[in-house]
Parts: C-alpha cells; structure tokens; sequence
C-alpha cells in the first residue's frame, strides 16, 4: 500500500511521543489501530460485495447465453415436424376401436348378455 520503511516508522513514533507524550500515546496508537482495522474491514466487505456482483452478473450473462444456445437447438429440431402436422392430421383415419368384456381379453367381440 505505502512504501513506508523501518526508519520512517521510527521517526513517526519519536514525532508522536514528543507531541502527545508518553501518556497519550497508547491509548493514540490504539485508537489508531481500531481505525485501521475498520477501514480494512470495510474496504474487505466492499471488495466481496464488488467480487460477488460481478460473479452473480457473470452467470447471468452465461445463463442468458445457453438459453438463447437451447431455444435455437428447440426451434431447430420443431422445425422440421412443423410443416408435417398439416398433412399428418389430415391423412389421419380414426382408429377402430375394440371392446373389452367383463374379463379384461380384448378380444374386440362383443358378448351378449345371453347364455
């Protein structure tokens, strides 16, 4: 972040002791320190929050591209049976139907009541 050595460290602290004294200046470099501490948290949680967005965007962006991926692929393979569903119902005959007696056989003759 800074580039500050060993020697610029001391000079600090020998300023902040003949300005504050020795009794002020704990409770100063602790204070000091809290600050430092909130400001790395704080610049923590935005870099996550940043990190995360652009994640959740990512993903978006992909989904979005796979779905326009699959609705060509739909629209590909609907295509062809699109132009034969005219034709197909048209030639279409309904089926004949069989009847099914008390027995379950579906024999497709019809029992009569009679013995």
């Amino acid at each position: 972040m800074f580039d500050i050595g060993f020697s610029e460290l001391v000079i600090i602290g020998v300023v902040a002791l003949l300005v504050l004294g020795p009794d002020k200046l704990p409770v100063a470099v602790r204070t000091c320190g809290l600050w430092v501490g909130r400001i790395r948290r704080s610049v923590g949680n935005i870099q996550r929050e940043i990190s995360e967005e652009l994640r959740v965007d990512e993903l978006r962006r992909t989904a979005a591209m796979k779905k326009e991926e699959l609705d060509k692929e739909l629209s590909e393979m609907r295509r062809p049976f699109s132009g034969d569903e005219a034709s197909a119902q048209s030639s279409d005959q309904p089926a004949p139907t069989a009847t099914v007696d008390e027995a379950g056989t579906g024999s497709g003759e019809k029992k009569s009541d009679t013995p």
